[in-house]
């Protein structure tokens, strides 16, 4: 039996969740954050990319939450996925993210940024220079080229795919015994620059080389294990943590190119990334927030405009097989979607973004009700996303109506 979905005035109705923006848990959508401070003590701005992909972008905006320094956020678009503002070409001629205004004077490349707010504000514990965190940052490059050189470089045949992998997973080994070296989850004693140097690429890491390889980084390496245990107790790293089918379908564009391998598990791991269950997947081991699905369609609720314009489905098609996909979601009644709906819920199904649009476990809901809800009226797929470039989702198809 099924129900009749639930108007857009009723579904407002219970969309009452709700985030202080500037001085609460860190979050994707903020402009402006002062953790208690006034806004008079605002030194900074932030330029970061519009969706939250740039893992640049990430490693400086979790310093500035973890260091609680009162910052404005200004969003730019990356090539990748549209046309760089103008605005922003004028005051960064190469284009370049992250960019920092600090006291009037820009600055671009996340370490001389990084350095120029430990002198402006001091360090995060242990500085980028510091003895203790050198090494550490040489070892997160070392880690970084053994990754590219598998994910990034087209093998010739199995072996050599392999030989890639045991490469990267010798130097995964020396990531193992730098953890291992302190008593707790991170690479120091306390958390500091050291881990926020390893975040943006470890976790793109776990994300590419369980889609791609078939290989879970989490799982098979314990002390990473506890490493991304460690980072989401902490509610900075989890303001900023994306999901793995975001990070999979934005870093070929970013990165020339991911390819995979043909082993059964890695044909397993892309379809639990692309078609679910989405929850089990490795990104993510924290409880689910008991606001996840109230967060999902308080976010639907807000810009369903924008949502159901750029949508390929007939307006009045995908607005009733949305409200039935979001009633499914608030309140678990199967509400059976127009015929011809399916393509268009799963178009999106598939380009939700976290932490851009909302929060993993919140995306996860919005995932499995958008999916239960088109499996009522078909099977059929919509095209695969695109991998050469993310235009689909340029800012500019999402200006506010």
């Amino acid at each position: 039996m099924t129900t009749a979905p639930l108007s857009w005035s009723a579904l407002e109705e219970i969309a009452d969740f709700s985030v202080d923006y500037v001085n609460g848990p860190t979050n994707a959508q903020s402009r402006l954050r002062l953790f208690g401070h006034p806004e008079s003590a605002v030194r900074v701005t932030l330029y970061r990319d519009n969706h939250a992909w740039c893992p640049y972008c990430q490693k400086v905006w979790l310093w500035l939450e973890e260091k609680q320094v009162p910052y404005r956020i200004e969003k730019v678009t990356m090539f990748c996925y549209g046309e760089k503002e103008a605005w922003y070409k004028r005051k960064v001629p190469s284009g370049m993210l992250p960019a920092l205004d600090l006291d009037g004077r820009m600055i671009t490349e996340s370490d001389d940024i990084l350095l120029a707010l430990e002198n402006a504000f001091g360090p995060l514990v242990w500085g980028m220079k510091d003895p203790a965190v050198v090494p550490l940052r040489q070892l997160e490059r070392m880690l970084f080229r053994a990754w590219c050189m598998w994910l990034c470089q087209p093998a010739r045949s199995p072996a050599a795919d392999q030989r890639a992998g045991d490469q990267f997973v010798g130097v995964v080994q020396r990531v193992e015994q730098a953890l291992a070296s302190t008593p707790g989850p991170f690479f120091l004693p306390e958390f500091s620059t050291a881990d926020i140097v390893f975040v943006p690429y470890v976790e793109r890491m776990n994300a590419s080389l369980y889609y791609y390889k078939g290989y879970g980084l989490r799982e098979e390496n314990p002390r990473l294990k506890d490493w991304f245990d460690g980072l989401e107790s902490r509610s900075t790293y989890r303001g900023t943590q994306s999901d793995f089918h975001t990070h999979v379908h934005d870093l070929p564009p970013q990165m020339g190119g991911c390819y995979e391998n043909d082993l059964p598990q890695t044909r397993r791991n892309q379809a639990q990334v692309d078609l679910g269950p989405w929850f089990g997947l490795p990104d993510v081991a924290y409880p689910e927030p008991e606001t996840s699905r109230v967060e999902a369609l308080t976010r639907m609720v807000k810009h369903r405009d924008n949502v159901i314009k750029v949508n390929p489905v007939e307006r009045d098609v995908i607005d009733l097989a949305l409200r039935c996909a979001l009633t499914r979601l608030m309140t678990g009644e199967v509400c059976e979607p127009p015929a011809g709906s399916e393509m268009g819920l799963r178009y999106l199904r598939d380009r939700i973004n976290v932490p851009r649009d909302m929060s993993i476990y919140a995306a996860k809901r919005l995932r499995e009700a958008l999916e239960a809800t088109a499996a009522l009226a078909g099977d059929a797929q919509p095209e695969p996303l695109p991998i050469r470039h993310r235009r689909d989702q340029d800012p500019a198809n999402f200006a506010m109506v």
